[in-house]
């Protein structure tokens, strides 16, 4: 429904200006702001707004309000109240002048707060009531549509309301019928086409019409007090010059007063709209607002025929389509521009009156089945009476196939990738924790590991002293590999020949290097030189677009202009060294995929997944984090000068894999991981090499899934298979429990793909949340439009005075 908000003009008057104009801000469910304020006096705008109309009404001069669109706009030249010769140059420079002096009063200091507040608590893109009230009526004459408020808020729309408003009084008359039920009134048609307007009505969806041409009084009285109505409709002349007056027929012009008791027993029996689509009608209502009427459409100003028509072309189709009449008047509104060329100010003249203490109304509300004529039913047919027909099947399985058909194509594309990288990121993160992998011990180097080692006895992180002790701790604790993730591009001092000794024939010890990139490093890092080729593993991670880790290299063919010749990744080195230990070897099948033991590492294609271009070369696979709350939690660790102060125990490391990594910021070795890409969240490079080795030891001897995907064909079929649900969905469900069904189908979605994602499944979240929700959407409008068009009316013809039903 919208904001509505209500502008308060008070008791003020032009000369003396609105000394206490309050702005109140209702929204659903929520007591009211208010907001207080005043405008000035403005003596001067009056006079420019009666100068307008004269100019307005000369300009007119001589054309039949509302005028066959074909006759012709004769030659103006017309001596009235001192306006002569009237030009449309300097009408239309009075026109803006009118406006900017309009928005210009509007922006006055003393109004600034109410603006400012209202623009504060507003969203460009709400739909907004704004009535203005004001007991002076003069200053509701204004064109209010001017208002650059108006400007800023599209889908805004201004209303006039009584200084004073109260609830209409409803009888207990039941309603009998489930259609909009219309009293068209059409007056006397003396130099205007009336049958347009006929014909429109006539078109409109699920309407019930009695038509009343060129009536009497007592005939127009006798079909108010005889039914119950929804709207009533009047097309004809009609001025304000006398009050509200309307011409019924050649002969005979009526007032509101006229109706008063016959009005009051249709508003009584559930009249909520009036339309006079004739001239100059604020008068009539303000008539009506003594009477309490919900809703009123009149023209501000004499109208010619053509706009009268234009309009009611507009607003009545979409007010029917399901639109607010606020937003339908809007709309018809600004369609008038298109024939402002010949009718200058057409978008000023159509205005909505609205009673705040009712309930806008919506077309739909009136299209419901009576609860009086609904017979009983049991819960089968309640919810059998919603299964589609053969063509809103064939309709639904038209708009899966489609919308699925454009997911893909999007998802081709590569334009949900980012969206899709981010769902499994946390999906990754939501899964149930697992325990730390109990084969790893990680040496951290930290800051102060750094700076206890002396500037003078190292040339990297880790001085030749201080790793020569660490090898032979670790040599004594038996453990079974070590991993060395420490940069040495420069050989042993002369005076550690038992390091070079160490480096040259350990045959537990895996170092790193780093392979040459033309685009990010030409140089890469080289390894020890002590350390054989054997036992060496490159370093180099694989981030995506955004940064993140996501994918895991574990072999490729190594530049030969590149100082790091190894084939193979750290990590792979050292779970071969783990696992050939055990007997268990590596070799590559024919696919080109690597096997270790029983277990094969299925390699990612350039598009898997949520992946649609990605760099596929070497052997890379989707890294599959171990699932802990904290990540760097991944095995057990200590400093390094912990480790050294408290050795381990002879034996003590026998089965563990020890990793060697520098952990402190100064080394830039750090990266963005699905569990955070934050300065904060970042994880050491040393624990990243932790989870490659953890996923790899894992895989083989404890059968924990690896990450895999679907092939194209069977996620197309996934995605496709959400589209039908919604539709189905969309289908089958009443419009209440649609929204219930779609919040429902998308947490079954979503609680599908977490449970998947425990076993290592990696399916399409946003693409098929995609095609589920556009489906759903698009079969209900369908739904709607179908309702739209199968509606039937009934005429009654005044002249014969016989009620016809047109089928």
């Amino acid at each position: 429904m919208g904001q509505l908000v209500v502008l308060n003009l008070g008791r003020g008057n032009w000369q003396q200006g609105f000394p206490s104009v309050i702005a109140q801000l209702w929204e659903a469910g929520r007591a009211p702001m208010q907001f207080t304020g005043s405008l000035p006096a403005a003596p001067d705008l009056e006079n420019l707004y009666r100068q307008w109309r004269s100019l307005y009404e000369a300009l007119y001069a001589g054309l039949n309000w509302r005028q066959s669109p074909a006759a012709p706009v004769p030659e103006i030249e017309i001596i009235e109240d001192d306006v002569t010769n009237v030009s449309e140059t300097e009408f239309f420079a009075l026109c803006r002048e009118l406006q900017v002096r309009l928005n210009g009063w509007l922006d006055a200091r003393e109004f600034r707060k109410i603006d400012r507040s209202l623009r504060t608590r507003l969203h460009p893109g709400d739909e907004v009531r704004l009535i203005i009230t004001a007991e002076d009526n003069g200053v509701l004459r204004l064109p209010w549509c001017l208002w650059q408020f108006l400007e800023d808020y599209p889908n805004a729309e201004i209303a006039l309301s009584p200084f004073e408003y109260r609830r209409s009084i409803k009888s207990d008359l039941p309603r009998t019928s489930d259609r909009v039920r219309i009293l068209a009134v059409l007056g006397n048609a003396h130099g205007i086409d009336t049958e347009h307007d006929r014909q429109l009505l006539k078109a409109l969806p699920h309407a019930e019409l009695s038509f009343l041409v060129e009536p009497d009084l007592a005939t127009l009285n006798q079909h108010l007090w005889g039914s119950s109505w929804d709207i009533l409709f009047f097309a004809g002349h009609s001025s304000s010059h006398q009050g509200g007056q309307m011409q019924l027929n050649a002969t005979e012009s009526i007032s509101i007063e006229q109706l008063r008791y016959g009005l009051k027993q249709a508003i009584a029996n559930g009249l909520k709209l009036a339309i006079f689509n004739s001239c100059d009608g604020l008068e009539l209502a303000h008539d009506l607002a003594d009477l309490h009427i919900p809703q009123v459409i009149v023209m501000r100003e004499p109208v010619p025929d053509r706009v009268a028509q234009e309009f009611l072309t507009s607003v009545l189709p979409a007010f029917a389509s399901g639109q607010s009449l606020y937003k339908a008047v809007r709309q018809a509104r600004e369609h008038l521009q298109t024939i402002e060329h010949d009718f200058p100010c057409a978008t000023w003249l159509p205005v909505v009156c609205q009673n705040p203490a009712e309930e806008p109304v919506f077309w739909k509300d009136w299209c419901v089945q009576p609860s009086h004529l609904t017979p009983a039913t049991t819960p089968w047919q309640r919810w059998t009476k919603y299964l589609p027909s053969r063509r809103q099947v064939w309709q639904g399985l038209a708009a899966s196939l489609a919308i699925t058909g454009a997911v893909l194509g999007v998802r081709w594309m590569g334009w949900l990738e980012p969206l899709e990288l981010r769902a499994l990121d946390h999906l990754l993160q939501v899964r149930p924790h697992e325990e730390p992998d109990p084969r790893l011990l990680i040496i951290t180097v930290d800051e102060a590991d750094i700076q206890a080692q002396g500037q003078d006895q190292r040339r990297s992180s880790l001085s030749d002293a201080t790793l020569t002790r660490l090898l032979e701790e670790l040599e004594q604790a038996d453990a079974q590999v070590i991993g060395l993730d420490v940069y040495r591009d420069f050989p042993v001092d002369a005076d550690q020949p038992q390091l070079a000794n160490q480096l040259r024939e350990s045959d537990r010890l895996i170092a790193v290097c780093k392979s040459r990139d033309a685009e990010v490093d030409s140089f890469g890092v080289a390894p020890p030189p002590e350390v054989p080729k054997t036992r060496l593993g490159f370093s180099d991670f694989l981030k995506d677009e955004d940064g993140v880790l996501r994918r895991h290299l574990l072999s490729m063919t190594p530049d030969p202009l590149s100082p790091c010749a190894t084939a193979y990744s750290f990590s792979s080195q050292i779970a071969f060294t783990y696992l050939h230990a055990m007997g268990i070897s590596a070799q590559f099948t024919p696919t080109g995929n690597l096997q270790i033991g029983e277990t094969e590492f299925p390699r990612l294609r350039d598009r898997s997944g949520g992946y649609q271009s990605i760099d596929a070369g070497g052997n890379q696979i989707l890294l599959n984090y171990r699932a802990l709350p904290h990540p760097d939690k991944i095995g057990d660790q200590v400093t390094l000068t912990q480790f050294l102060q408290n050795p381990a125990q002879p034996n003590s490391l026998r089965g563990k894999v020890v990793l060697i990594g520098v952990t402190a910021v100064s080394a830039g070795d750090y990266w963005a991981t699905p569990y955070g890409s934050d300065a904060f969240r970042e994880l050491s490079g040393v624990f990243v090499q932790a989870h490659m080795v953890s996923q790899i030891l894992s895989a083989v001897l404890d059968g924990r899934s690896l990450l895999w995907v679907w092939s194209g064909w069977q996620e197309g079929l996934w995605i496709l298979g959400w589209a039908l649900v919604g539709g189905g969905l969309a289908l089958c469900l009443s419009p209440r429990q649609v929204v219930i069904g779609a919040i429902g189908g998308g947490a079954v979605l979503y609680g599908t793909c977490v449970l998947l994602i425990t076993q290592g499944g990696w399916v399409p979240l946003i693409p098929a949340a995609v095609a589920f929700a556009t489906t759903t959407g698009m079969v209900v409008y369908l739904k709607n439009k179908s309702f739209s068009t199968s509606g039937q009316f009934s005429e009654t013809g005044h002249l014969s005075g016989v009620l016809q039903i047109r089928k």
